[in-house]
């Protein structure tokens, strides 16, 4: 992989806490030499693994961003034994326009990984978690919530893994977590290989991804969930083993049922839902209509589910465009 234009001040062999950022050479009209800061953390204290913490790589999900920055200020005055690396708002131009893509090349940042040393503000960023944080950690926490278009149950996700061993490890990681629900996933439908944890699994680092709210707001319910679930990884893994929480209910794990059993918009129109996320849903249910704006008079078209599953995400806004995924589904794992 070539070499990273991204650069920072911060020495991740060195002990103790630093803040900084990562700088990301920009030159607009306005500013020829100008760079975009990414905010980074970087706590080390001795022997231990790395942890790798992200949030704000769609900038319109805010419940990692909020607990990263709760999470680094109370990570000062802790015993580490590891090193924790921290980047907030990695999609830094989204994080700050409030919008899922940034706004200097409309970039998707959880659609270009590993990308390349030389391409837009976007793939720069990608890049440099790829090319420079991905060989120092031994475990990565992509924070993600609904954002603007979609009603999210809570949860965690993760890869299946290439391996036996690779799979053992996601496992772990997923039951340290302790996130109520978890899906496992091959992307199929989001992203593919092109996201954050599949470019993980690719180099066999265990990754695990979150969606923890709905809308552009703060749930308390995510909020907690990330909290909740970072802590526990830290204590779980060795790295802050101090940490004195809850005992963890064993989180359900579930299987994405993929784009086939999803519901999409057939034409633009007004989203009306008859079910809720987390809800058991059966084959040939009303899921829904989708009212016509052309023609006052037309019946709204009547949405139906073609699988048995339980509702893992459904659309947030109400106005629909032809193509919009309305509902996605999930069914329990195997044994």
């Amino acid at each position: 992989m070539s070499k990273s234009r991204v650069w920072t001040t911060i020495d991740f062999d060195r002990n103790g806490v630093q803040s900084d950022h990562a700088y990301v050479p920009y030159s607009p009209d306005h500013s020829a030499y100008g760079m975009i800061p990414v905010p980074m953390i970087c706590i080390k204290g001795g022997d231990g693994p790395t942890a790798l913490f992200i949030a704000g790589n769609h900038g319109d999900e805010y419940e990692g961003q909020v607990a990263l920055l709760k999470l680094a200020r109370e990570l000062a005055g802790k015993s580490v034994s590891g090193r924790i690396i921290i980047l907030p708002a990695l999609n830094r131009p989204a994080v700050m326009a409030g919008k899922r893509n940034s706004p200097l090349d409309n970039g998707n940042m959880n659609r270009v990984f590993p990308s390349r040393a030389d391409g837009g503000p976007t793939e720069m960023i990608a890049h440099y978690v790829s090319s420079v944080l991905f060989p120092l950690a031994d475990l990565i926490i992509d924070l993600h919530s609904g954002g603007f278009s979609l009603d999210h149950l809570p949860l965690a996700l993760a890869r299946p893994g290439r391996t036996q061993d690779e799979t053992a490890a996601i496992r772990k990681l997923l039951a340290s977590f302790a996130a109520p629900v978890g899906m496992v996933t091959t992307g199929v439908g989001g992203g593919a290989g092109s996201t954050l944890y599949a470019a993980a699994e690719a180099v066999g680092i265990p990754a695990l991804t979150t969606e923890l709210g709905s809308g552009v707001t703060l749930s308390s319910e995510g909020l907690k969930i990330a909290e909740t679930g970072l802590r526990r990884v830290l204590r779980e893994y060795g790295i802050v083993p101090d940490y004195d929480l809850p005992d963890a209910a064993p989180t359900i794990l579930m299987r994405s049922l993929g784009p086939q059993t999803s519901i999409y918009a057939a034409h633009a129109g007004h989203f009306e839902p008859s079910v809720r996320p987390g809800e058991v849903v059966e084959a040939g249910q009303i899921a829904g209509w989708l009212h016509h704006l052309d023609d006052v008079m037309a019946e709204p078209t009547e949405l139906v589910f073609n699988a048995t599953g339980m509702v893992a995400w459904r659309r947030f806004p109400t106005l629909s465009a032809p193509g919009d995924g309305l509902f996605g589904l999930m069914a329990e794992m195997d044994a």
